[in-house]
């Protein structure tokens, strides 16, 4: 069973700073990510109480303080989720350089210009100094359809004055839950699941409960892990909703995947082979935003498609960093003809062969994984840190599957 979806966490974490009444999350993320984010709201005053293994109670009654510890914000990207809620609670804020997984730039502009429609003041003094008055209600229009950008904006507008307008807005299933979180806590947003979000805002929000989704991402990434070694996987509470776009992408290396109810099944040992486009053209898997093939997934793809007979193009669009780490593939034996940061060629299949190996970032760091696991020989991966970042006890779950695979002390 997948783990809670990380992106949805993150930002429901954060908007426990909005409420002063108590919030209780389950099915959350026992990761690294999910654990800094705790220590940074702790560090602000909020009282967190583990109420089980992966069920969190959270009450921010009183914050005792607005700026946030650098050393923990430079852990996480997801540390700027925070900016929203506490220039809505406290009108204050600053900010450090957020850290975050190292795959090309990854701006902040979105954020800044959105609370600065609403009202932010801001100074730019060793990371981000932002002050209001009191937020108000515009009509805003994102720069770009960033994900935590659009929650930030959501989180600051659902406590302004009056009422906001975000077009351009992020839709992905963790951004609509957020949405459907804050409604439950007494926020009034409405266009769900669109890219125009109404939000008319509120002065106060009160306490509730929420599950969090199943990570389609790790989903994904179990889907492939069981393409690639030719395995037959069952992946229960799936959320098979969410992985329309992904069944038909990894459908163009030849995967099959079936859907029954709320998990999915990987049925075993079939022949991936790629699919040409229509004429005999060489196929493209490229990502973009949601209801796109997630970024996140565009690693892992990288892989199945070594082991996928013929040739296909990798097209990662939104970030320049994200295929870089197709060197430590090559070196495995895979057959990968870097264009330019944002291309790549695949030819399969190719036999990988075991190698040291080094984790660059959470999505790379599984597609490592994945890619050990098909070949010959023993692999060795370090920084595995990142890994932990997006993936709760990785190794007893691949172990539980018949893997040989452990942990070992560097």
């Amino acid at each position: 069973m997948p783990g809670g979806n990380k992106n949805e966490a993150l930002p429901l974490l954060a908007a426990s700073l909005l409420t002063k009444q108590r919030i209780v999350l389950r099915n959350v993320p026992r990761i690294r990510d999910v654990q800094t984010m705790l220590a940074l709201l702790s560090e602000l005053g909020v009282d967190v109480t583990e109420l089980g293994p992966h069920e969190l109670a959270l009450q921010a009654r009183q914050l005792t303080r607005t700026a946030l510890n650098p050393a923990l914000c430079g852990e996480i990207r997801a540390s700027i989720l925070l900016v929203g809620p506490l220039l809505a609670r406290c009108g204050q804020v600053k900010l450090p350089p957020p850290g975050g997984d190292v795959i090309g730039r990854r701006r902040v502009d979105t954020h800044l210009s959105a609370l600065r429609a609403l009202g932010a003041e801001i100074e730019l003094d060793d990371g981000y100094k932002m002050h209001t008055a009191g937020l108000r209600g515009q009509d805003i229009f994102l720069d770009e359809a960033s994900v935590t950008g659009t929650e930030n904006a959501i989180m600051a507008a659902c406590r302004a004055q009056g009422t906001t307008i975000i077009r351009n807005a992020a839709c992905e299933p963790h951004v609509q839950n957020l949405c459907h979180f804050l409604n439950s806590l007494g926020a009034h947003i409405e266009g769900i699941g669109t890219n125009t979000l109404t939000i008319h805002g509120v002065e106060r929000l009160g306490g509730g409960e929420w599950e969090i989704a199943s990570d389609f991402v790790e989903v994904g990434s179990f889907i492939g892990l069981a393409a690639a070694t030719g395995s037959e996987v069952l992946i229960k509470k799936a959320v098979p909703e969410h992985l329309r776009m992904t069944r038909l992408m990894f459908a163009r290396l030849g995967v099959n995947v079936e859907v029954r109810g709320e998990d999915v099944f990987v049925p075993g040992h079939q022949h991936l082979r790629v699919i040409p486009d229509f004429g005999g053209a060489i196929p493209k898997i490229d990502d973009g935003i949601w209801p796109a093939f997630p970024t996140d997934l565009m690693s892992v793809a990288v892989v199945v498609a070594t082991q996928a007979a013929g040739t296909v193009l990798i097209h990662e669009k939104m970030y320049e960093g994200r295929l870089y780490f197709v060197d430590k593939l090559i070196a495995m034996g895979a057959r990968i003809i870097l264009c330019d940061p944002y291309r790549a060629v695949v030819v399969g299949p190719a036999q990988l062969h075991g190698a040291p190996l080094e984790s660059p970032d959470i999505r790379a760091g599984i597609a490592l994984v994945i890619a050990a696991l098909c070949a010959r020989g023993q692999s060795v991966i370090g920084n595995i840190g990142q890994i932990d970042r997006g993936y709760e006890s990785l190794e007893k779950k691949l172990q539980a599957l018949g893997a040989r695979i452990e942990r070992v002390k560097g």
